[in-house]
């Protein structure tokens, strides 16, 4: 399991919500691409990166922010929010982003992200964001009638890399992830599912690694990571040491290509490439 530790922009400072709120925020660091060499230096592996105020306008909106992210860190990163169209997903591929993330536009535009991942195979990550186990969209505003579990199957179907799995209920809140939810999903699908909403101590991420197996093989950590809830070194530490290499190998042989574990299988999102 990795952890990927998350840094979400909002006017072009990194902040948390509490459940997707725009209202509810707390400012975490003026800087980006500092917060970001921050959780680089600290053993994070992958970067999580989400546009928020992106998220909500349907466009890019913290451009200048995500290019210091990128041009500050060596490790590889993801990003989401307010990415709508192929031109965007190139620009930020462009940009140095190593992985895009598709929300909303998944939802209601199914067969961009088929275009996207045959433009861009590898590289399109589906983020699915779920509030009783039915999609939400449009940062969060909108709750849909689709069950997260559906349109996780279609989006494999479509060739996407992984899918990050939210409840927005738990998100920002500290109060532990929905294991059970996040398990089934991963269990309904032969892609990888990376936990994200929730993550509030270090016994958090011991238990999700027991569902490694099941395809859980990630974890973003936000608000727990910010606020010293979890040592960031202390947790990609206990992935490290817990890693099994016949489990691993169990689920990377349904999820080809995906960092289950450690080592060389994070190479293909380096920036050796």
């Amino acid at each position: 399991m990795i952890i990927l530790p998350a840094i979400d922009l909002k006017e072009g400072r990194c902040v948390r919500l509490e459940q997707g709120l725009m209202d509810k925020d707390t400012v975490y660091n003026d800087d980006p691409g500092a917060q970001a060499r921050i959780w680089q230096d600290q053993g994070g592996e992958l970067l999580h990166i989400v546009d928020l105020d992106g998220a909500f306008a349907g466009v890019p909106k913290n451009k200048d922010a995500i290019r210091s992210i990128v041009d500050a860190i060596d490790i590889p990163s993801e990003l989401g929010g307010g990415i709508r169209d192929l031109a965007t997903i190139e620009a930020y591929l462009d940009l140095g982003i190593d992985r895009v993330i598709l929300g909303t536009v998944a939802k209601e535009n199914p067969e961009l992200v088929k275009d996207a991942c045959e433009r861009f195979p590898g590289r399109i990550v589906v983020g699915i964001d779920a509030k009783d186990g039915l999609v939400a969209v449009r940062g969060w505003a909108d709750v849909t009638e689709k069950k997260a579990t559906e349109m996780a199957k279609e989006m494999e179907g479509f060739g996407v890399e992984a899918i990050i799995y939210t409840d927005i209920a738990r998100d920002g809140m500290m109060k532990g992830p929905n294991i059970e939810a996040t398990k089934a999903l991963a269990e309904s699908i032969n892609i990888p599912v990376i936990a994200s909403g929730g993550l509030s101590s270090i016994e958090d991420i011991r238990r999700l690694m027991a569902v490694e197996s099941s395809g859980v093989t990630g974890v973003i950590a936000g608000k727990a990571i910010y606020s010293g809830a979890i040592d960031l070194r202390e947790a990609v530490a206990l992935t490290k040491r817990g890693f099994n290499a016949d489990q691993a190998n169990h689920s990377l042989s349904r999820r080809q290509g995906w960092p289950g574990g450690q080592g060389g299988q994070l190479c293909r999102f380096a920036r050796c490439r």
